[in-house]
């Protein structure tokens, strides 16, 4: 009669321990930001909806120089910080799989045998004897019926987190891309830079001897002498300058990378990559908020802190515990499998809190501020991310206007120039006059190959900001 009621009674304990948790529904929160990006006189208007979200847009789509793509690859084998991330993941994995293995029992084998001597006045027989035993059987140690989804709670937090280093791992893959292409690009620059200024010391070392020439013949001053000398002198600073910059660039190139990047992977000149990269479009808010990483990361800390609460609450709860152990036992070896040596043993466990000077009140009061905490942190993360979009954009507005007119005032200096020395050449004007058109030219040159990165690299923090596609 006991069995035919003890059977029924675990199976629905059992079943019991298969529902839902305790944990409040989740929501997710509204979007504190517009609906659409800002407007206004630094804002491209009528741009065309993206064809699809940049998520979904791998990054050698978007990176069409070989060379760049080629670092690239070598940085998502190479980077330690990636490798940290994935680690991470791995690490979260097992956590994850560790709550979980918990909703279900654990068994475990056992064999033993026991040995005794029993005194004369502890024997039945009231002679001194020896007691022998043998056991093996399975057993259930310690297990949680989860009637309350407490274990659910925690399984779903590990979850949850195990989600969130995921999207971790994305983040940091989307940065190291960025972090190499503006690298390489920075590169770029600064050999260009360092080119333009080797040319233009060349070029001032020409006009310091024909100045020196004119000045021994008597035709020049030593004012224009000295003003030569001092344009030669500039120009040999920024060549030591530019110099430091491109080997500090490549040091920092193969560190990001993760390994030494071979010469032929190195850019020549900024000018030789200004179609490295693919032209975006931003696309709406929605799209873009839905699919950065960091979001769904703080998304998903949002949710595992939202399952805490479910643990929490289930504290308030009785939990009962299962110890059962199922096999065969003898006084002899030989009988320890013979008809009536059959053994089990069952032995429930039921705790439930009465008095824990608010212990329990005060955890839950704990996990339900860090759910408030995680939900202020998620929407701070949706504003960053609006922020860092519409400054992207507000750049992306008016770099192509500031290209042009930069351009156009290297083309006009450069004519400046010419006619400068032409009229200096014939004795018109003072080679202060040179002095200055040498100078608005190469400050304009410079200039030039400065705007020509900021484009550049305001199209790689577009890809970051817009949450760039990974594979």
């Amino acid at each position: 009669m006991k069995r035919s009621i003890t059977i029924p009674l675990i199976a629905t304990l059992f079943a019991m321990a298969g529902c839902s948790t305790m944990a409040p529904k989740y929501s997710q929160p509204a979007a504190p930001v517009p609906a659409d990006w800002p407007g206004g006189a630094a804002y491209k208007e009528g741009s065309k909806p993206a064809d699809k979200p940049l998520a979904e847009i791998t990054w050698q789509e978007f990176f069409v120089d070989p060379q760049l793509r080629k670092l690239i690859t070598l940085a998502l084998e190479n980077n330690r910080d990636l490798r940290v991330a994935a680690l991470n993941i791995e690490r979260s994995r097992a956590l994850y799989q560790i709550r979980r293995s918990d909703l279900l029992p654990k068994v475990d084998a056992s064999a033993d045998a026991n040995f005794q001597r029993l005194p004369e006045d502890f024997s039945s027989t009231g002679q001194a004897e020896t007691v022998h035993q043998y056991n093996v059987g399975l057993g259930v140690s310690s297990y949680e019926l989860d009637l309350f989804g407490r274990v659910r709670s925690l399984k779903d937090q590990a979850l949850e987190q195990y989600l969130a280093t995921e999207q971790a791992r994305r983040s940091v893959q989307i940065s190291l891309v960025s972090q190499v292409a503006t690298g390489y690009l920075t590169l770029a620059a600064d050999r260009e830079r360092l080119q333009l200024a080797r040319e233009t010391l060349s070029s001032q070392q020409s006009s310091y001897k024909l100045t020196k020439n004119r000045f021994d013949a008597g035709v020049s001053s030593s004012l224009d002498l000295n003003q030569s000398q001092t344009t030669l002198a500039t120009a040999r600073v920024d060549i030591a300058r530019f110099t430091t910059l491109v080997a500090q660039d490549e040091n920092a190139l193969s560190l990001i990378v993760g390994s030494p990047v071979a010469a032929e992977l190195l850019p020549v000149a900024l000018s030789e990559n200004l179609s490295a990269l693919k032209d975006i479009t931003p696309g709406t808010p929605s799209d873009v908020l839905l699919h950065r990483p960091d979001i769904l990361q703080a998304e998903n800390q949002l949710k595992g802190l939202n399952a805490n609460i479910g643990a929490a609450r289930a504290a308030f709860f009785p939990r009962i515990s299962l110890v059962s152990s199922v096999g065969f036992g003898s006084n002899e070896l030989s009988g320890l499998f013979k008809s009536g040596s059959f053994a089990w043993s069952l032995a429930p466990n039921i705790s439930l809190p009465i008095f824990d000077a608010g212990s329990n009140k005060a955890n839950l009061k704990v996990a339900e501020v860090d759910r408030d905490i995680a939900v202020a942190q998620y929407e701070k993360a949706i504003q960053s991310a609006f922020r860092e979009v519409a400054d992207a954009l507000a750049q992306r507005g008016t770099i192509d206007e500031q290209l042009e007119a930069q351009q156009s005032l290297t083309n006009a200096t450069a004519e400046s120039y010419k006619l400068s020395r032409a009229r200096y050449d014939k004795g018109v004007d003072s080679y202060l006059s040179v002095l200055d058109s040498q100078r608005s030219l190469y400050g304009a040159q410079q200039g030039l190959i400065e705007v020509r990165l900021a484009r550049l690299a305001n199209l790689v923090t577009l890809y970051k900001v817009l949450g760039g596609g990974e594979k």
